[in-house]
């Protein structure tokens, strides 16, 4: 029987999409994953829930994450309810320090516009800094407090929508990498891979940074997504030391329940090569060593890669190309897979079973780069 949704890519993305849309009474959803469902970017993730922190300006992309963000309290209590997985919800919020004169100019400017916006954030002189993280570097100028910035363990997250897919009936295909979606009539009616073919209804194309590597029929797919490698180291403490997520100008630290702390990122333009190396490990080490001295004499005890999925504009890519029918696309989060994939998986949802056009749809429609093409042309 061939599947009335079929789902390429169980990441994050994917796999929040076929929960979406098994809740909305969809009942035959099929899971095509080239490796192992969540073990791509969405596993090296370190789950941060920041879009005040990591924003220059407010805008769509900057409202379509704090929507997301807002989501998070219900799908997390949603998930443990169904799957029974505690997805580590953490609403402690997030601190932004300022070290030299640049990052105090930042902080003075993003705490600007965001009250201006009537956003939740609160300017901290060092002493108060301190006293909220007291383990913090005494080399602090000043920080922003962010309340409503949260952190979820990503790991947590994709074990739960794998849960939910196990119980709920999710077709799920592992090692099965999609290599051309079947085009007939400017409709896709579904997908091959080296050994299969899978005929849908709907089609929907979650594959991250191998979106680019897909044909669509017997062309190229007019979509450009290029991996951005991103590393992360992590340290061991007997109990957890930082309340907060903190950040710099320069990375950021994530404190975990069991004790860990989170070092990252690097952005590297490296291909499908994900690796490891002693030069990012020792730029993480210092990074974090600036915001808190104490941890230059822990161990590194784990350090992993993933392959962040980039457009050309750095913004998510979701919906429908003109002129092709039966295809939703939802790639390209780039560093806000985790972050965005409540309202992802709503908007594909809705796309697919009803057809709607929210502006969000609009604003990242996939045609913004033919459009943008066809104008420099013209």
């Amino acid at each position: 029987m061939n599947p009335e949704i079929l789902i390429i890519g169980g990441g994050v993305i994917g796999l929040s999409v076929a929960l979406e849309l098994h809740k909305s009474g969809v009942r035959r959803i099929t899971v095509l994953e080239k490796g192992r469902c969540g073990e791509e970017s969405s596993w090296a993730a370190a789950g941060m829930l920041g879009p005040q922190a990591e924003a220059n300006e407010g805008g769509v992309f900057f409202d379509i994450t704090v929507a997301s963000r807002e989501m998070y309290p219900q799908f997390a209590a949603d998930l443990l309810d169904e799957t029974g997985v505690d997805i580590e919800l953490d609403r402690h919020g997030t601190l932004y320090l300022a070290f030299t004169d640049e990052d105090v100019a930042e902080v003075h400017k993003r705490l600007k516009w965001q009250r201006k916006a009537g956003l939740p954030v609160e300017h901290l002189s060092a002493d108060d800094a301190r006293r909220v993280e007291p383990f913090i570097s005494t080399d602090v100028r000043g920080a922003l407090l962010f309340p409503d910035d949260w952190q979820v363990e990503n790991r947590k997250l994709l074990a739960a929508l794998n849960r939910y897919a196990e119980v709920n009936g999710i077709d799920i295909r592992e090692n099965s990498a999609v290599e051309q979606l079947i085009v007939k009539n400017s409709r896709v009616t579904g997908a091959r891979t080296a050994t299969d073919t899978f005929y849908a209804a709907n089609t929907i194309l979650a594959t991250g940074a191998w979106t680019s590597l897909i044909k669509l029929g017997d062309a190229d797919m007019p979509l450009k997504v290029e991996p951005v490698r991103g590393q992360i180291v992590a340290f061991q403490t007997a109990k957890r030391l930082f309340g907060h997520v903190i950040y710099s100008r320069r990375g950021y630290i994530v404190p975990r329940v069991d004790g860990r702390i989170l070092a990252g990122s690097t952005t590297e333009y490296a291909g499908f090569e994900k690796a490891e190396t002693d030069a990012a490990a020792t730029a993480l080490r210092q990074m974090a060593a600036e915001i808190a001295p104490n941890l230059s004499s822990l161990a590194i005890t784990d350090h992993w890669s993933g392959l962040r999925p980039f457009a050309m504009d750095g913004l998510p890519v979701l919906g429908a190309f003109a002129g092709i029918s039966n295809l939703t696309v939802a790639t390209a989060h780039y560093r806000n897979g985790i972050l965005l994939a409540p309202l992802t998986a709503k908007l594909v949802a809705d796309k697919v079973l009803d057809n709607s056009e929210p502006s969000y749809l609009t604003a990242f429609s996939p045609d913004r780069f033919r459009l943008r093409s066809v104008g420099k042309v013209s």
